[in-house]
């Protein structure tokens, strides 16, 4: 790269080409010495799949700023487009939908169709089945429309309580349960006042404890369930030393299937973008809940989901603190927070000037 070329030029993944980009300014490889494609251009797929290949199959290309600006803007088009691509071969459009149907009867019924519910469950427990953990990741990592959360809420803690289930060894029926639980979880949200549960900022102090009754409305609402799946569904804000909610049980109180709800309940609402705040990076929220086992959290189910979870986010996009794109190419369970990306062409060391804002999904 010459030296001009190091002054104007900045590096982002190639991940962020899009079929019908207008090209700002000229795109150059891996190495910046190479034109890939010139300003004024507009992208296709098969330049794309050209690019790719002149490329070397590297991660990274130099872009201006302006260009960079230019495909960061149009990155949550990009996003919706592709990620509803992937919903909708997945069958989770259709989950989704459902499950939006159901808690809408919730809420103005207050009657769980148990009939609705088991169709659901059975439908994300086949899932599980038949889809690879990667893309389960992926989907939940998705950042996603905020109106759609608590339907979404309830889908991804049903699938990263299956996933659990798997990764622990747990029987077919266990792992079935888990996704009930998981599902039915914050069903007694529908109770809450739209004007608290979609507060687009923090809630006051009466606020916060009108929300903490969501997990009672959850049992009072599973009626017609057993005391078991009324328990953990409504148990998934306890914690082991007694400090969470609403009974402030504690140790042997809570129930393997309360402590895997709770961990997935924990990742999927730090992992989603809210009205009130931005999504945070697996890696630093896997490194929070390490952070809590034992105190908080049960120490076997964290364990797990950190030798797991890593694993289905290797080779995936990730966003970096300074604006560019890179590419996750090793997980350190021993600090976790700080993986190897590729930047630039190069694999490097994360750490705390430099690290993962959030995944970018495709």
């Amino acid at each position: 790269m010459s030296d001009v070329n190091k002054n104007i030029l900045i590096p982002v993944s190639i991940n962020l080409l899009y079929d019908g980009m207008v090209v700002q300014d000229d795109i150059y490889d891996a190495d910046g010495d190479r034109l890939l494609i010139s300003s004024g251009n507009i992208i296709n797929d098969v330049q794309i799949e050209r690019i790719t290949h002149l490329n070397s199959g590297r991660g990274t290309i130099y872009v201006t700023g302006r260009t960079q600006r230019s495909m960061i803007t149009k990155r949550p088009n990009i996003e919706v487009n592709n990620r509803a691509e992937i919903e909708e071969a997945t069958g989770y459009t259709r989950v989704k939908n459902e499950t939006f149907e159901l808690l809408e009867e919730i809420a103005s019924k207050k009657i769980v169709n148990q009939i609705a519910l088991m169709n659901i469950s059975n439908e994300l427990s086949t899932r599980l089945k038949t889809t690879p953990p990667t893309v389960i990741v992926s989907l939940i990592n998705a950042m996603a429309p905020i109106d759609e959360y608590l339907q979404r809420h309830s889908i991804n803690v049903s699938l990263l309580n299956g996933l659990i289930g798997q990764w622990m060894g747990l029987s077919k029926d266990s792992i079935d349960r888990l996704v009930l639980i998981g599902l039915l979880h914050d069903c007694g949200k529908t109770q809450i006042p739209p004007s608290i549960l979609n507060k687009p900022g923090k809630l006051s102090g009466i606020e916060y404890e009108v929300m903490k009754m969501h997990p009672l409305y959850s049992y009072d609402l599973l009626s017609d369930f057993s005391e078991s799946i009324r328990y953990a569904a409504s148990s998934h804000h306890e914690r082991l030393n007694g400090t969470g909610y609403p009974r402030r049980l504690s140790d042997e109180e809570i129930t393997q299937e309360s402590r895997i709800s709770a961990v997935s309940d924990i990742y999927d609402a730090m992992v989603s973008q809210r009205a009130y705040k931005r999504p945070r990076s697996p890696f630093n929220i896997i490194a929070m809940l390490n952070r809590l086992i034992s105190t908080e959290l049960d120490e076997e189910v964290i364990r797990v989901f950190t030798n797991f979870m890593p694993k289905d986010l290797l080779n995936k996009p990730v966003m970096m603190s300074d604006g560019t794109v890179g590419i996750v190419h090793e997980c350190n369970i021993d600090d976790i927070e700080y993986p190897m990306v590729e930047l630039s062409g190069h694999v490097i060391k994360t750490d705390e000037d430099l690290y993962c804002v959030s995944m970018y999904n495709e």
